[in-house]
């Protein structure tokens, strides 16, 4: 697939979060179904854009319907001159080669104590890293969190390249979903 066939321009609602959860000034957007479609996976995802000829390069969240959506946070914000309730303009394409993901601190302190689950990690591919990290971070209390990084390491140990039982959509599992808007 060319590249050219993986660029989707739309228009969009800036919509406010009902629960920001903190002080920080941010937005979102729902993509259209024919944009995600466009996307190579249901699961997170890097693009490169623009936001009314603005640039910028976001990871996009799966929203559980099989789509994605977007944070658009205050930096962006500012720099396209744009505010909440607007419709702006988007272009969006996925990069050509997804980065590397930020490693968590917890995990990062469990595979150095972990060399056989290490050498498993730094031999996956970055979106397999992507998926095992998004399962950790996707759990709702530190409890589970803890225990899926423990998990995590004894499934690398034993060879396990991927993380297994892990919908990175939330299609099947309903685990993800896009933001509420505020009324």
């Amino acid at each position: 697939m060319k590249q050219s066939d993986t660029k989707s321009r739309f228009k969009a609602k800036l919509l406010r979060p009902a629960k920001s959860g903190g002080v920080t000034l941010w937005a979102f957007v729902i993509l259209p179904a024919r944009a995600s479609a466009k996307l190579p996976r249901r699961g997170r995802t890097t693009v490169e854009g623009r936001i009314n000829g603005h640039g910028f390069r976001a990871t996009l969240e799966p929203d559980g319907q099989l789509g994605h959506w977007l944070r658009v946070d205050e930096g962006l914000l500012e720099i396209a001159g744009v505010n909440m309730g607007d419709i702006v303009t988007f272009e969006i394409m996925p990069v050509a080669q997804e980065p590397e993901p930020e490693m968590p601190s917890d995990l990062q302190e469990a595979l150095a104590a972990a060399p056989e689950a290490r050498a498993v990690w730094d031999d996956t591919t970055t979106i397999a890293r992507l998926d095992w990290i998004h399962w950790i971070t996707s759990a709702k209390q530190s409890k589970t969190r803890a225990k899926r990084v423990i998990d995590a390491c004894d499934m690398l140990a034993s060879g396990k390249r991927r993380v297994c039982c892990f919908d990175p959509s939330g299609y099947y599992s309903k685990a993800f979903s896009a933001p509420k808007a505020a009324d």
